[in-house]
């Protein structure tokens, strides 16, 4: 199965990073948050991606071209241009990456991507999220129902560490904890092709008519899922993310 990334906005809320590199390419841990989404996906086998570009599109191809030299150690004969490549293996992924225009919204660049996908179930998220999603339950689960797609619901994020009392005193203090009540998209889709006919052109939002069609014809579940899920909208959450990386407790990591 394929999974769609959507990995051409602007992030004008990331205007600090996002001025040289598109938001995927954003680092966490000295990777990409894409590396991050990617490597989340081939822990389940799923390693053939699609990956819709926009902005700064050059950027991210020349990181998945010079990739396998970017991660092993190399011998450079300077004379010949010869260069070996030592020790090590590269990740065994399948990276397409489409251009699907530098103004085309999310509806549209799903429906570019679509077309390259074929006539078959895939998944879809953008690249600026992170979660220890199950991808083979979130799967099972698109396939019992029988719609046409599934969204994960997500509890957001406090932005402030969370109190529980017992009278005056402070019982317990979480960090930022996920909020009791609430559920929002976290971006994590399965589809199957026929959603596409929802999608007007390029630009259409995803997010606003086709999903809110889908919903009314009573074609999209939502998959619940209530441990970790983090986006990487501003600054502020690319340092979260860093920390959480650094300190060794980044919630998404499902791989040794």
């Amino acid at each position: 199965m394929k999974v769609g990334i959507l990995a051409g906005g602007l992030g004008t809320r990331l205007s600090e990073e996002s001025a040289l590199k598109p938001k995927p390419m954003v680092e966490i841990g000295g990777r990409p948050i894409l590396w991050h989404i990617l490597k989340c996906y081939a822990t389940f086998g799923l390693t053939e991606f699609v990956i819709g570009l926009g902005y700064k599109g050059e950027v991210i191809k020349d990181y998945f071209i010079n990739y396998r030299h970017r991660v092993r150690s190399l011998t450079v004969g300077l004379a010949s241009g010869q260069v070996t490549v030592h020790d090590g293996a590269s990740e065994d992924w399948t990276v397409h990456l489409l251009d699907t225009g530098v103004q085309t919204q999310t509806g549209g660049r799903v429906k570019r991507i679509s077309e390259f996908i074929g006539n078959e179930t895939f998944m879809l998220t953008y690249g600026d999220g992170l979660a220890d999603l199950d991808f083979n339950t979130l799967l099972a689960f698109h396939r019992s129902h029988g719609k046409l797609a599934t969204v994960t619901a997500v509890r957001p994020p406090a932005r402030f560490g969370g109190l529980r009392f017992d009278g005056p005193m402070v019982k317990e203090f979480t960090e930022k904890p996920q909020i009791g009540e609430g559920w929002i998209s976290g971006g994590f889709f399965v589809l199957e092709p026929k959603v596409c006919e929802y999608i007007q052109g390029d630009d259409t939002l995803f997010e606003r008519d086709p999903l809110e069609r889908l919903a009314s014809d009573g074609q999209l579940v939502a998959y619940r899922h209530d441990r970790f899920w983090q986006p990487m909208d501003t600054l502020r959450d690319v340092r979260l993310l860093e920390s959480l990386w650094a300190d060794g407790r980044a919630g998404w990591r499902s791989w040794s």
